[in-house]
């Protein structure tokens, strides 16, 4: 089961060592964060959270999930229950597009939620994100200094700290803003890894595989993508396999679901103060076990295959480029200059195209309603061209209806805004 299910999760994410940043590059880290464009409207509609969050009588946890899928697909039949079994609050942020747009505005998600759980709780919040995840709450900590005094523990699964040379992205073959920009070279790779790594009064664990297969190079804390090295913070770098040298669940993919190192070293971060240390996980307590615990091994199957159907079925906006820096990432902005905001009105000037799924015979894709071109591109893989130009601000459907080879019915739907 675990191998067929890395198999099928590995598909899962494009996720992602960048030369060392100049601080000189980027804002002094203590200068103040610009206004949010994120509306606390836009907050609440992402913000799932469980019972005990308000007044909390320990550390609620946030949870990213990681590029390509949805909250749901990464954290309700996988950490959620597993909080739960131990009675730690949780909030799940589901950042929009199935967090492969702009990894800048996941970052305000990161700092409203922040301060909202904070705020609710009366107290720190801790964090748990997996790939993208891991990473992009450290550009809350990074550009908002003010949002380190209500953080904890920063725990990541395999993330994407200093970005991955498996993100083949170029004008001739595009990507998705996320996965852009979480190249090993990229400009916000430099950015969110200027000034220092880790902040002061925060307890850093990453949790990696030296056989990780998206995030690359990982083969040890001292060069590895995922591992922390620079700041003030305490940091517990941690290969799974120094505690469990054997295991079936030690894919990229698995080590932020069900991987139980993964999970056992996430508990020893939570309730302990410090960050995870190996040495208390205990081999005899998680090596050989399939799943962590809260993993409702009667359902995974269907859990799991109907998170990857989520992920299969989505088509991110393709981009021939990383997107800008923020001016407030170099300390230029002009001085009535703040995050880049959503107007109240907007005309889309976007077009673009979607991949449909492989081996369908025959398919064809609509957008409300009305019968796209498809094409077939030189590897093979048929094509559709959304154009949106012109349009108001609003939404529109595309869905796709095909046949595969074997003549099973195959059908995605996909929502997309217009502008704004």
């Amino acid at each position: 089961m675990l191998r067929t299910l890395s198999v099928l999760l590995v598909s899962a994410a494009l996720l992602i060592v960048a030369p060392a940043a100049s601080a000189a590059d980027f804002a002094d880290p203590a200068a103040p964060g610009p206004e949010l464009s994120v509306t606390k409207k836009q907050l609440s509609d992402v913000l799932l959270c469980s019972k005990g969050v308000d007044e909390a009588s320990r550390a609620p946890v946030l949870l990213f999930q990681g590029t390509g899928a949805t909250a749901e697909d990464n954290w309700s039949w996988t950490y959620q229950p597993a909080l739960d079994k131990r009675g730690i609050p949780w909030c799940a942020v589901d950042i929009p597009d199935h967090a492969t747009s702009d990894i800048q505005i996941a970052g305000e998600y990161a700092v409203a939620a922040i301060r909202e759980v904070h705020r609710r709780a009366g107290r720190k919040v801790s964090i748990i994100g997996h790939s993208q995840g891991g990473m992009s709450p450290r550009w809350a900590l990074r550009f908002w200094p003010d949002t380190r005094g209500m953080v904890d523990d920063v725990i990541g699964f395999a993330p994407s700290n200093h970005g991955t040379t498996q993100a083949m992205c170029s004008k001739e073959d595009p990507c998705s803003a996320a996965a852009w920009q979480q190249r090993d070279e990229a400009d916000l790779i430099r950015a969110v890894n200027s000034g220092a790594e880790t902040w002061k009064g925060i307890d850093y664990t990453v949790a990696y595989s030296q056989t990780d297969e998206i995030v690359q190079p990982n083969a040890d804390a001292k060069t590895g993508s995922s591992s922390l090295r620079t700041g003030e913070g305490t940091i517990s770098n941690v290969a799974v396999q120094s505690i469990c040298p054997v295991s079936a669940s030690n894919s990229h993919l698995l080590i932020g679901t069900v991987d139980p190192v993964a999970h056992g070293l996430a508990l020893d971060a939570l309730d302990h103060d410090g960050p995870a240390d190996p040495s208390r996980v205990s081999p005899l307590s998680v090596c050989g076990l399939p799943y962590h615990e809260g993993v409702n091994t009667l359902t995974l199957p269907n859990d799991s295959a109907k998170a990857v159907a989520s992920f299969a079925g989505y088509q991110p906006k393709l981009v021939p480029a990383e997107p800008k820096l923020a001016c407030y990432v170099a300390g230029s902005c002009p001085a009535s200059a703040t995050a880049p905001a959503t107007g109240k009105s907007c005309v889309s000037r976007r077009r673009f195209t979607v991949r449909l799924p492989r081996g369908l015979r025959s398919v064809s894709v609509t957008l409300n309603g009305k019968r796209l071109k498809t094409r077939r591109a030189a590897n093979g893989r048929r094509t559709s061209v959304v154009d949106l130009r012109g349009r108001g601000r609003g939404r529109v459907t595309l869905r796709v209806k095909g046949r595969s080879a074997d003549g099973k019915l195959v059908k995605r739907t996909r929502k997309y805004r217009t502008c704004g």
